[in-house]
């Protein structure tokens, strides 16, 4: 449904204030959710990273310098 053509200046100012409001008002709906998007990835990550973490200690796996080592007692 489309809207009256404005009459005055007033009018018009009127409608691109509602206008810029209603955009903002769309972004700041989606940037809530990219950042709650965001977080979610991040616990997840975290989380992954714990499990990796624990994988490694049970497989007697070292990380050294950024490196995954493997004891010389586990060595063939």
């Amino acid at each position: 449904m489309a809207e009256a053509e404005p009459k005055t200046v007033q009018d018009l100012t009127s409608g691109v204030q509602t206008l810029l409001q209603q955009t903002q008002d769309k972004f700041q709906t989606m940037f809530d959710q990219i950042i709650g998007r965001i977080d979610d990835m991040s616990s997840r990550i975290d989380g992954l990273e714990k499990n990796i973490a624990d994988l490694m200690t049970q497989a007697g796996v070292e990380e050294l310098d950024g490196e995954s080592k493997i004891p010389a007692t586990q060595k063939s």
